[in-house]
């Protein structure tokens, strides 16, 4: 029976793509949660100023954002599989670059290293889309979670991948986790020549569609950048500090890892389900559900030091961020029409790495000069725009039919 199940899968392209971009979605963000753990931590060894600890994570935030609009035009001129097959491949070049900048206790090699993993994580971010992009009107939310769902692995792949490679190249610690990152970015490499996404057609290439101006000026568009940037740039100046947090507050790193662990199990493993609770409540209902476990995540937080505190809060944290960021992907996908989609998926998520780069900058600062409590409390603004948002786009479409 699950031979056959298995057999109808692969043979349907539409779920096969997903099957393979979950995949490939689960090995890189085994990578990036393994290196969520370690990446602040090698960065606090290079720096003297440890207030600077976070600068190597923030450039790569960085770079995130500013590959993603040239990612998504290169995807729209050469198709999905050979844009993210280039993503692949910078990716294995930040893991060689980062396990080289360990090997030389250098800076500015671990920051060209973090630059090479964000760029290339512009691109893994398209998965979702890449998802979305073949599949009909009724089963988009579903592509677009499950693909998401991948992550789930990552919780699990993620943190027993930095506990157990840590110190494989002793006393080079974590010089081994970035050893890694070049075999699953080899192995997603592999995966992705199997996905099958149907390239525009030359008319689509030719029109471009409405004006941007005119796209991003649709309450559906501005309310679903902020559910996306706001939950993202929320999480990541949580993620970011944590684990120089619990290093202050004594914690050993395997409990760092383990929080960091449960933190990226809460973000994916409500994929699963995320889809069809967007499909039954509606996708406003869930971004907002999301925004209020946020809120709940900071108030655990800001309420002790303890480890059930850390673990917590990054659990709801994981949660919050799963909701609201499904439910801005699909509602983006309201937006735009196929000739649009490279340009506005583009604009989207500069706009979500612009936010999450301020977000990794201020969260280190934050950390060094203030204190837990202060990035907690940074990240509070965030989710109230978020909500008000989504209730200010509640309130337009309850009024639309007597209009």
């Amino acid at each position: 029976m699950a031979l056959a199940k298995s057999i109808t899968i692969l043979s349907d392209p539409i779920r096969r793509n997903v099957l393979l971009l979950a995949i490939c979605q689960a090995i890189s963000n085994s990578g990036t949660s393994m290196l969520a753990a370690v990446a602040a931590l090698v960065g606090y060894s290079l720096v003297d100023d440890k207030s600077f600890a976070t600068l190597p994570l923030a450039f790569q935030w960085t770079a995130t954002m500013a590959t993603t609009i040239p990612a998504a035009q290169l995807m729209r001129r050469f198709g999905r599989r050979a844009g993210l097959s280039l993503g692949a491949i910078i990716f294995m070049t930040g893991g060689a670059l980062g396990f080289w900048a360990i090997w030389i206790a250098n800076l500015y090699v671990f920051i060209a290293a973090s630059v090479c993993i964000g760029s290339a994580m512009s691109f893994v971010h398209y998965y979702r889309f890449a998802a979305a992009d073949s599949a009909p009107e009724d089963f988009k939310s579903k592509a677009i979670s499950l693909v998401l769902a991948g992550g789930v692995v990552a919780a699990v792949m993620g943190g027993e991948l930095a506990k157990s490679t840590v110190d494989w190249f002793d006393p080079l610690l974590y010089a081994g986790c970035y050893a890694t990152i070049i075999l699953l970015g080899l192995a997603v490499l592999v995966i992705l020549q199997g996905v099958r996404i149907p390239t525009l057609t030359p008319e689509q290439r030719r029109s471009s569609g409405r004006p941007l101006l005119t796209i991003a000026r649709q309450p559906v568009f501005m309310v679903a950048v902020a559910a996306s940037a706001l939950s993202y740039a929320a999480m990541i100046m949580i993620m970011t500090a944590t684990p120089l947090a619990m290093q202050a507050c004594g914690f050993e790193f395997h409990d760092t890892a383990t929080v960091i662990q449960w933190h990226v199990l809460a973000m994916y493993l409500p994929s699963f389900f995320t889809g069809s609770l967007i499909a039954r409540f509606g996708v406003l209902r869930i971004i907002a559900i999301g925004g209020v476990l946020v809120s709940a995540s900071l108030a655990t937080n800001l309420s002790g030091i303890e480890f059930l505190n850390f673990w917590g809060g990054l659990v709801l944290m994981g949660l919050g961020w799963n909701f609201m960021f499904v439910g801005g992907s699909t509602l983006l996908t309201e937006a735009y029409t196929v000739e649009e989609r490279a340009k506005v998926q583009g604009i989207n998520d500069f706009i979500v790495f612009s936010t999450t780069a301020a977000a990794a900058f201020g969260s280190g600062a934050l950390q060094g000069e203030f204190g837990w409590s202060a990035v907690n409390a940074g990240a509070i603004p965030a989710m109230c725009i978020a909500l008000l948002a989504v209730a200010w786009m509640a309130l337009r479409r309850r009024a639309a039919p007597a209009a």
